[in-house]
């Protein structure tokens, strides 16, 4: 097979935040977005998190979760609560394949 015949411009698809803790705390399931490809240095910043590039890490992570038009949902300085974030990340790096 011929690797072009693989290759696709990105889909938006739906991550639901369904973890007890997290929907007893928040009330329901929380869903987000995400690119279903992402470019081959998102794969090293999600591989690569220490305080030295934690704020590149931080502007990718808001690069990543989307609402469902494909926005960003932390921008303009809005933040999600850390445990929030912390399941997406999970979330979105098994859905990724780590």
């Amino acid at each position: 097979m011929n690797l072009t015949e693989l290759a696709s411009e990105p889909k938006l698809i739906k991550l639901t935040i369904d973890k007890p803790e997290i929907v007893e705390k928040y009330g329901e399931e929380l869903e987000f977005y995400v690119y279903d490809r992402q470019p081959l240095d998102v794969f090293t910043k999600l591989g690569v998190s220490t305080t030295e590039n934690a704020m590149q890490f931080t502007e990718m992570l808001s690069e990543m979760i989307l609402d469902v038009d494909g926005n960003p949902v932390m921008e303009n300085g809005k933040v999600l609560p850390i445990d929030i974030v912390t399941e997406a990340v999970t979330l979105i790096g098994n859905m990724l394949g780590k």
